[in-house]
């Protein structure tokens, strides 16, 4: 500030430590080499971290009944169940081609995007069409198979991970099945999903994608013997026929 003066030492001094005249004590008339030295010891340089002093408080929050119970469950399942994850990539290309191309029409016919989710949806329920084992779940000695797709969606909260499921999702369309998930995904942020809601699920799919994440090892939500990972898409070499080509993989 041009209203308060600085010695030539102070101003070497705050021009060799990064600090500017409003970062020193503010509302004196004149700035000392000893005011300098008084803020450098109670506030870092600009771009340093700022001393944090050693704390040894603790807090505690009572567990709410949900997340104890999605506790226990999660507990249950890594020892009642022998888990295996098998990796693959996927060239979204093709996808993201058909996307952009329908996109607008879509939006103006459905009042919604065409997202990702719709499309893996729609290429499980085929899959567990192709292997109704992977659709299917152990009741005492009998192996049970439906023959409809009710697919769980994992939709991240303030109170954690829920999942509701979009019943026969083999019979819906893209658009349908857009606005099923994000009904169910507003409900479940609000939470306003009932019991019923959330389940009876035949298969899942959990989209860590959106947090950035490569890979990951999702647990299963019983009883069913399947959930689909879905992880973050990136741009990257792959050799297509012969030649290197960039893709979203």
């Amino acid at each position: 500030s041009e209203s308060i003066k600085t010695t030539p030492v102070a101003r070497e001094m705050m021009e060799k430590e990064g600090f500017s005249v409003d970062d020193i004590i503010k509302g004196l008339k004149k700035i000392r080499a000893s005011d300098v030295n008084k803020v450098m010891q109670l506030s870092p340089a600009p771009g340093l971290s700022a001393p944090r002093e050693a704390s040894r408080e603790e807090e505690r929050k009572k567990v709410s009944q949900l997340r104890k119970k999605i506790s226990e469950r999660l507990v249950a399942v890594k020892n009642e169940t022998a888990m295996l994850t098998t990796f693959n990539e996927a060239d979204m290309s093709a996808i993201m081609a058909i996307r952009k191309k329908h996109q607008e029409r879509f939006v103006e016919t459905h009042g919604i995007k065409l997202g990702f989710m719709s499309f893996f949806t729609k290429a499980v329920c085929e899959a567990l069409r192709l292997f109704p084992s992977v659709n299917s779940y152990l009741d005492g000695d009998e192996v049970v198979s439906p023959a409809y797709c009710d697919i769980a969606i994992a939709v991240q909260t303030d109170k954690g991970l829920m999942v509701p499921v979009i019943r026969n999702a083999e019979t819906l369309g893209l658009a349908e099945i857009e606005i099923k998930i994000s009904d169910l995904a507003g409900r479940a942020r609000k939470a306003r999903l009932g019991i019923e809601e959330m389940s009876g699920g035949t298969f899942t799919i959990s989209n860590g994608g959106i947090y950035g994440s490569m890979l990951s090892t999702p647990i299963l939500n019983p009883p069913q013997s399947g959930i689909l990972g879905m992880h973050n898409i990136i741009e990257r070499p792959v050799a297509i026929k012969g030649k290197v080509e960039i893709r979203p993989m």
